[in-house]
């Protein structure tokens, strides 16, 4: 972790001090996870986010996307399938349409 980074990741975690149910500084930190390949921090994180706001659509994405990387096909596609709702719900159809695709690139036989 570079400095930049580890700056990054410890304004965060002093913003979540104040709040820690900031939906946004909770978002961001586990982007920073992301990058850093701390899956399990950024897979954490995102499931809190989705235990406090479940219409918090853009975190169905990254978390599909963290689930596949750790090898948790079934979870990435539930989770994918439940944001999909989501959006089709808030008529986000770019939103839906990133979701379905990412969906459907894990293929059938996964």
């Amino acid at each position: 972790m570079n400095k930049e980074e580890s700056n990054r990741i410890e304004m965060l975690k002093e913003y979540l001090k104040d709040d820690p149910d900031d939906t946004f500084s909770n978002y961001a930190l586990a982007l920073e996870f992301m990058k850093l390949n701390e899956t399990e921090h950024a897979v954490e994180i995102l499931e809190k986010i989705l235990k406090m706001d479940e219409h918090y659509l853009a975190t169905y994405y990254q978390l599909g996307k963290v689930y596949e990387k750790a090898a948790r096909i079934e979870d990435a596609k539930t989770v994918y399938q439940k944001g999909i709702e989501i959006a089709i719900q808030q008529k986000n159809q770019r939103t839906r349409n990133e979701l379905q695709s990412a969906f459907d690139s894990m293929g059938e036989d996964d």
